[in-house]
């Protein structure tokens, strides 16, 4: 998903997504944003990713792409900073669950 400011959204795998939010909207929503086990968040990054496992995940996800949204219009980077490669291309995302057992 992507707005006329860039990409915002995209997946990583079904259940991991990354979001691209503003340093500001994470600074803005951090501690909500880390009191949820869905959400990893790493510093100096403007992502964070979201890690689908239950129906209130999803329900997150809808609110975040909003904020998201809001973000890349309202506060947009005051240096214009182009922005950097997601949480994934950093090697913070979410470990790789081993299924082979399933």
């Amino acid at each position: 998903m992507s707005s006329a400011q860039g990409e915002i959204a995209h997946f990583h795998s079904d259940r991991d997504v990354d979001l691209r939010l503003t340093d500001r909207a994470i600074r803005r929503f951090a501690k909500d944003l880390r009191g949820s086990g869905a959400i990893r968040i790493v510093p100096g990054s403007q992502w964070v990713t979201l890690r689908l496992d239950a129906a209130s995940d999803v329900d997150l996800l809808l609110t975040l792409v909003s904020v998201a949204l809001q973000a890349q219009q309202t506060w947009p980077d005051p240096l214009d900073r182009p922005p950097v490669g997601c949480n994934d291309q950093r090697g913070a995302g979410f470990v790789k669950a081993d299924l082979g057992g399933i």
